[in-house]
């Protein structure tokens, strides 16, 4: 069989909508955008990367606003992507299912379709999750088993994707009428035979697709590859599936050339704002560790400002004492980690929930920016946080991801004009990936390379 065109041979430019940040983490060397705007659009999609990642931070929001951001970032794409070119379009969510589903694809589908189909694949395989026989895993069990489905605003009761397409729908897409790929579609032999139902799809139905290896992805992707553009289709998948889309090479760099990207032997810094319990169990080892100086950043004092009077000033002698204690933390040269405090967090309702969330990271962002420009590295875990650090505190409108420092622990460089941290080096890490010492070992990593 002859060699099937790489996707950036064939024109293809593939189009992520990621509703957190940390959803390039298969994959390397493209632009992630913070901001939309058509020159910025325009730019980044000449850009020869086949992976284009507009960061919508979507999971931060409700879901009127989820839907506003949404709409919004459409109606830019649909303006840039009027001219020739081949163009697919993924909205990519969280692999342990939370989120805005299905109000973001509905968004999508509204503004950029008809499609024939949305595919559903929440495999990472990467990180443990799997879905066999319409059934999504984490680790060989089913995921509503986990922490991850009482989550307090995307919680779920099943984890029979055909079933839980319905439960997230309220009932307006019914169990039965999700179709389904199997593992036996995804055999080589039967190329031809996926390529043919994938032409034959019509009225968008959902399509949950089975996934156990990168095998599985890598068949799919060829059979959606080969389909377009004659078949219009939308895709809801985790980050596994884009590494097979963009059938990427290897990673050019190994991990410990990207660690030596390091910018001199001073301190780095660690912010730690994702509260699941994976990130709980993930700072204990490295509040232990000498060379690391822990700075608390104590929920109940900006929750209490949130409710005093809501304004951004009510924090400012909070951010100027926490500013001092990670200067000195970092000028007697330990690693400043900054983290939010941990256990419950008594909101009153969905709404005060998200303003805490924002406040916090807005927070983190500000005291990061603030720390000394000589800084030479950053690590920063959590969605939410890492979002807002690059579009807030560091102000870009867009960033490069250079690799993976660890399975799923993105690289990310600043711009060498950015005005107060050139190259510095940026770590990714998303709150629910990794064991209890995944954080450690990445900071150990960094270190080392000073």
């Amino acid at each position: 069989m002859a060699p099937r065109p790489s996707p950036a041979a064939a024109g293809l430019k593939i189009i992520v909508l990621d509703d957190d940040p940390t959803g390039s983490q298969s994959v390397h060397g493209c632009l992630l955008l913070l901001r939309w705007d058509q020159p910025t659009l325009q730019r980044a999609l000449l850009d020869p990367s086949p992976l284009l990642f507009l960061l919508s931070d979507t999971r931060a929001l409700e879901p009127r606003q989820a839907a506003e951001r949404v709409d919004d970032i459409c109606g830019a794409l649909r303006e840039a992507l009027s001219g020739p070119g081949s163009w697919l379009l993924v909205s990519r969510g969280d692999s342990t299912l939370r989120g805005h589903f299905p109000l973001e694809i509905d968004r999508i589908a509204a503004a950029l379709g008809p499609f024939g189909a949305t595919l559903l694949v929440p495999a990472f395989l990467e990180g443990g999750r799997t879905t066999v026989e319409g059934v999504h895993l984490l680790h060989g069990e089913p995921v509503h088993h986990s922490a991850f489905a009482a989550d307090a605003r995307f919680s779920y009761p099943t984890s029979h994707l055909p079933a839980w397409v319905e439960h997230k729908s309220g009932g307006e897409r019914r169990a039965e009428a999700v179709q389904r790929i199997t593992l036996a579609e995804l055999e080589p032999a039967g190329h031809q035979a996926l390529v043919d139902r994938l032409l034959a799809l019509d009225g968008n139905p959902v399509v949950v697709v089975d996934a156990q290896r990168p095998e599985h992805l890598q068949a799919l992707a060829e059979a959606v590859r080969a389909v377009l553009p004659r078949q219009r289709l939308l895709v809801q998948s985790a980050a596994s599936l884009l590494q097979a889309l963009a059938a990427l090479p290897p990673q050019p760099l190994s991990p410990a050339e990207l660690a030596h990207w390091r910018r001199s032997a001073a301190p780095g810094a660690v912010l730690v704002g994702s509260h699941v319990p994976l990130s709980d169990q993930q700072l204990q080892p490295l509040l232990a560790e000498p060379a690391c100086a822990a700075v608390e950043l104590p929920v109940e004092r900006v929750l209490a400002a949130i409710r005093r009077d809501g304004a951004e000033q009510a924090l400012e002698p909070l951010r100027q004492e926490l500013q001092e204690r990670l200067e000195q933390a970092w000028r007697s040269g330990r690693t400043p980690l900054l983290f939010t405090s941990r256990g419950e967090r008594p909101c009153r309702d969905a709404g005060e929930r998200q303003r805490l969330s924002l406040s916090l990271a807005g927070l983190m962002a500000r005291l990061a920016a603030g720390l000394p420009p000589e800084l030479s590295y950053l690590i920063s875990k959590g969605g939410t946080t890492s979002q807002t650090l690059l579009r807030d505190g560091l102000a870009l409108a867009a960033v490069r991801l250079e690799g993976q420092l660890l399975p799923g622990l993105s690289l990310l460089r600043l711009p060498v004009d950015h005005p107060r941290f050139p190259q510095l080096p940026l770590l990714t890490m998303p709150g629910n990936l990794g064991d209890s010492g995944s954080l450690r070992q990445a900071w150990r990593l960094m270190e080392a390379a000073g």
